[in-house]
């Protein structure tokens, strides 16, 4: 994640907080690239309901809704926006599995960063729902995840924001994915393959 502008964007949100709603049209311009790169690589190619445009646009209006949300400075700004873009992602997912009734699933891309897997696409809603199953056992852990996959955050940025250390950060991240690789794994195992494994 790129620095320009980060006293600029400061600025920018501490004005929003207070309550000037102009502010915010003047910050997403500077942090629309960003944004829009963090939405691109949450979409597979496969998916051509939902662009990355569209997605930051939807994440910019609920933005602009919203009311009262106390920013400190462009991580937190970033951080919420990681928050958007992953109820936006399961949102669309579940009003596209209700319109096809079962046929194709809203994927993204989980790259080597996350399962450590080359090209492998995962369903939204099974993301989802591991990182809340997640969140329930461990929720800092479920936290960085979600800052460092949904906001593309760096592990310098994810532990300034956590207030944790970097090797913190970066231990939680590697026992995170492997936590959710094993979950989406058990969720992909067919229930005739989970009584086998259980009555082992």
């Amino acid at each position: 994640m790129t620095h320009a502008g980060s006293q600029d964007i400061t600025e920018l949100l501490a004005a929003w907080s207070e309550g000037n709603e102009e502010a915010l049209s003047r910050l997403i311009p500077v942090v629309y690239p960003e944004l829009r790169r963090i939405a691109r690589v949450h979409l597979a190619r496969r998916d051509h309901t939902l662009g990355s445009a569209a997605l930051v646009n939807e994440a910019y209006l609920k933005l602009i809704r919203a009311r009262g949300i106390q920013c400190e400075n462009r991580l937190h700004f970033f951080a919420l926006c990681a928050q958007i873009i992953r109820r936006l992602l399961v949102d669309h997912a579940r009003r596209f599995r209700y319109a096809k009734r079962g046929g194709d699933q809203v994927r993204v891309p989980l790259e080597e960063t996350l399962l450590g897997t080359r090209a492998r696409g995962v369903e939204v809603l099974a993301l989802d729902d591991a990182l809340a199953s997640l969140a329930k056992r461990d929720p800092r852990k479920a936290r960085v995840v979600e800052l460092r996959f949904f906001g593309g955050l760096s592990v310098e940025e994810t532990a300034e924001l956590l207030r944790i250390s970097p090797e913190t950060v970066l231990r939680d991240w590697k026992m995170a994915k492997a936590w959710l690789r094993r979950e989406l794994s058990r969720q992909s195992t067919p229930p005739a393959a989970h009584s086998a494994d259980s009555a082992c």
